[in-house]
């Protein structure tokens, strides 16, 4: 199993302190965070995209520049491109020029996230959502691998266009992210793409349906069933013991929690949280917190439903300061990963 970490770009104070961190130290903290899993051996790192509310993750392709700069050996992938509120032409543009400076070491997760902030900030209509992310990745598909591309689409047309710089890579990997409707695990296997699966507040099943339709789907285009490939999130936090990992996370996470609105609409179906309490999240939510092998042990049930190669976890949950998420990911580098990497 391939490994890595991610960051959201939150901004949510520190509970315990009540103290705030300066704009400039969050993007510091971010990439040190990327060197801190490059020297840990972690196979990825993930930076996120959002564009209201507590988060300095408006620019992906920036920060991502930045961590490439700081980099040499892991792999940069976005946790998401909300690839249906931007131009296709655009992100052909600067994932293009990422992947140069990166020297070929960029994936792309594409999505049409689950917040409404985008589609009224951008000028999009949500409920046309599923239709602009299929059409503006067949756009992006078509930039990356042709040249004088003639597109003519509901939302967007293309007369003899040709992306500059092409890609390093022929073309850099894309995967779909997958969090609550059937519509992007059809995409993607029409596409014959892998998806990367949220695992964020919904109970396994939930997420482990959505896989099942996508082998089903990658099967019904005639692909060979072994090729169909599934990554996963996560959050992350590591202790000594499972006790001390519960009595250090528990106001963090609760902080987190309070941002949440669970009844709020997401834009999908089947959006069930499991509940607002840390335990429950532990045991049966996308929340893998406790001792070393407590995590090894949960990583590997849901490796057992899933058939997931790839798991990329986010350590910075409700506001942790940074040393915290540095202590959590230099234990799960010592004593989780090497276990995992083995799965």
């Amino acid at each position: 199993m391939q490994l890595g970490v991610l960051s959201l770009g939150s901004t949510q104070p520190d509970p315990v302190t009540g103290a705030t961190v300066p704009t400039t130290r969050h993007f510091d903290d971010i990439v040190r965070l990327a060197e801190l899993a490059e020297d840990a051996g972690l196979d990825y790192f993930g930076f996120g995209e959002h564009h209201a509310g507590r988060t300095v993750a408006s620019a992906p392709p920036v920060v991502l520049a930045a961590i490439a700069a700081r980099t040499s050996r892991i792999r940069l992938i976005t946790t998401v491109t909300l690839l249906s509120t931007l131009d296709p032409l655009r992100v052909a543009e600067d994932y293009a020029t990422l992947d140069h400076l990166s020297h070929g070491r960029l994936e792309l997760i594409v999505g049409k996230g689950n917040s409404p902030d985008p589609y009224t900030m951008f000028g999009y209509d949500r409920a046309q959502q599923w239709e602009l992310q299929a059409e503006h990745y067949e756009v992006l598909r078509r930039l990356w691998r042709e040249e004088d591309v003639t597109f003519r689409g509901r939302f967007r047309s293309l007369d003899g266009v040709t992306s500059l710089p092409r890609p390093l890579q022929t073309p850099p990997r894309v995967w779909h992210g997958v969090a609550t409707s059937l519509a992007s695990p059809e995409l993607a296997a029409r596409h014959g793409d892998p998806i990367f699966v949220a695992n964020a507040i919904q109970p396994m099943e939930n997420y482990g349906r959505l896989i099942d339709h996508y082998r089903r789907q990658w099967e019904l285009h005639g692909r060979d069933p072994a090729l169909a490939r599934v990554g996963s999130g996560g959050a992350l936090f590591a202790a000594k013991t499972s006790q001390q990992a519960r009595e250090v996370l528990r106001p963090y996470y609760e902080a987190l929690w309070t941002d949440r609105d669970p009844t709020r609409d997401r834009g999908g179906v089947g959006d069930e949280p499991v509940g607002a309490t840390l335990e429950r999240n532990i045991t049966d939510g996308g929340l893998f917190a406790g001792s070393p092998q407590e995590i090894v042990d949960k990583v590997g049930t849901y490796r057992e439903r899933y058939g997931h190669d790839l798991m990329i976890f986010g350590p910075q949950i409700g506001g942790m300061p940074f040393p915290l998420v540095a202590e959590s990911l230099e234990l799960f580098a010592a004593e989780v990963a090497p276990q995992l990497a083995r799965l």
